[in-house]
């Protein structure tokens, strides 16, 4: 898989688009290309990987490694997906099925590992020992990557802060708003896109999209205004949690919330009265990649070797 002219496809399954991308093994873009996601259809779904691999190899003629980011995992108890906010993928022998689409193996991720792994490798983090790379979109996700490599863990969910309870709650917080997990007041409640839009308008606003929230606040809409520190103190209090068990190199937020310029300035702020220590020395970055980290993550599944020799670490097990 080392060869010079190798090729690395990498797929990320969206709940409303899949994205695909080549890369040559020097991680440069060869082609980019997307189809709409067959929400609800679990054979379309596979199909519509299998022809979006199949289109795109035959547009550069010669066949890649492929590696694909799902919004959930592979249980190792029963081999099929779990925890998928793409319900209908949840039971499903995805890679197996996938793999006999395309006739050949298929490496599968969460897609926030692949995440992690993009900025870890060649991104905003690199060089980074330790990075943990947030999702911050319609749900909440996280991924962790050591040495280069993403950490799976022995669930499989190692990463996943967002259905965890958001750290100290205020009154009005609790019991929090219910989640698609069955729990209430999971950080993903709060967080998410659609979390924000909940607030701002159970506070008096309308309900609109986060960046017409940004908008508002930045024509000095009080209620808007009010919403973001909302959701910057309590961006804050679950990061803290982060890093006070894991206490990672570097933090990278990614999703459509991370395009918020005034988060970051804002976070570095709130940290400290939130994390376990004298001092916050935590590098927090916008993704380098943008919106294509995750995918450019998913094609570097098959490198996996090759990155943890040239980070320097022993890693963690592949997926």
């Amino acid at each position: 898989m080392s060869e010079p002219d190798h090729l690395r496809l990498g797929i990320d399954l969206g709940g409303t688009k899949i994205e695909g991308i080549a890369l040559d093994a020097h991680g440069r873009d060869l082609l980019r290309r997307r189809v709409p996601t067959p929400r609800g259809d679990y054979q379309g779904t596979v199909a519509a990987v299998a022809g979006l691999v199949a289109s795109m190899e035959g547009e550069l003629g010669r066949r890649g490694s492929v590696g694909v980011g799902i919004p959930g995992a592979v249980s190792p108890a029963t081999g099929r997906i779990k925890n998928a906010n793409s319900t209908w993928l949840i039971g499903r022998a995805f890679d197996r099925d996938l793999a006999a689409a395309l006739g050949r193996p298929v490496r599968l991720a969460n897609d926030a590992n692949c995440f992690a792994l993009s900025e870890a490798v060649d991104g905003a983090a690199a060089g980074a020992g330790v990075v943990f790379g947030v999702i911050l979109g319609t749900g909440v996700g996280g991924g962790i990557a050591i040495g280069g490599r993403p950490l799976v863990g022995r669930n499989a969910i190692a990463g996943e802060w967002g259905h965890n309870p958001l750290p100290w709650p205020r009154d009005a917080e609790r019991p929090g708003p219910p989640c698609y997990c069955g729990k209430r007041g999971c950080i993903e409640t709060f967080l998410s896109g659609p979390g924000l839009t909940r607030d701002y308008a159970a506070a008096g606003g309308a309900e609109v999209p986060p960046e017409e929230i940004a908008a508002r606040a930045e024509a000095g809409d009080p209620e808007a205004l009010a919403a973001l520190e909302r959701y910057e103190d309590r961006l804050a209090r679950g990061l803290a949690q982060v890093i006070n068990l894991l206490d990672p190199d570097a933090i990278v937020l990614g999703g459509g919330l991370s395009n918020l310029a005034r988060l970051y300035d804002s976070l570095r702020r709130r940290l400290p009265a939130y994390v376990f220590s004298d001092r916050v020395d935590t590098r927090l970055s916008a993704p380098r990649h943008g919106d294509s980290s995750g995918v450019r993550g998913a094609a570097r599944l098959w490198a996996e070797d090759e990155i943890a020799a040239a980070v320097g670490g022993p890693g963690a097990p592949r997926p």
